[in-house]
């Protein structure tokens, strides 16, 4: 029996999702995101408002940190990230799982 805590490193919630910072990582400047380089947002508030606060994306759409399936910024990825489980029971994460298991049973055929 598996851990519902252990990823399967698929990599599919990383295509799949967007991936919002909170505002602490947003200010942190660690992590790339959708509008950097593009538009000067003022503050965190605005960020949000207009999903300026979203990670980069590769062309694919897949997150711009999934790198062969991994995540090249496991160590210190965002709060969300560490948060979500394709394995979780939880109910807010109810929606999210459904669509991995689409998208993983579309893939299979």
């Amino acid at each position: 029996m598996s851990d519902i805590h252990t990823c399967d490193q698929c990599g599919v919630c990383c295509r799949l999702f967007l991936i919002n910072l909170d505002e602490e990582e947003y200010n942190s400047g660690k992590f790339e995101t959708v509008f950097d380089g593009i538009a000067t947002v003022k503050g965190f508030d605005d960020a949000r408002e207009c999903g300026a606060n979203f990670l980069a994306q590769h062309e694919s759409g897949s997150c711009k940190y999934l790198v062969n399936n991994s995540c090249s910024i496991h160590e210190s990825r965002p709060k969300v990230c560490r948060n979500f489980f394709c394995k979780s029971d939880e109910d807010e994460y109810r929606m999210m799982r459904e669509a991995i298991r689409e998208e993983k049973g579309a893939n299979s055929l």
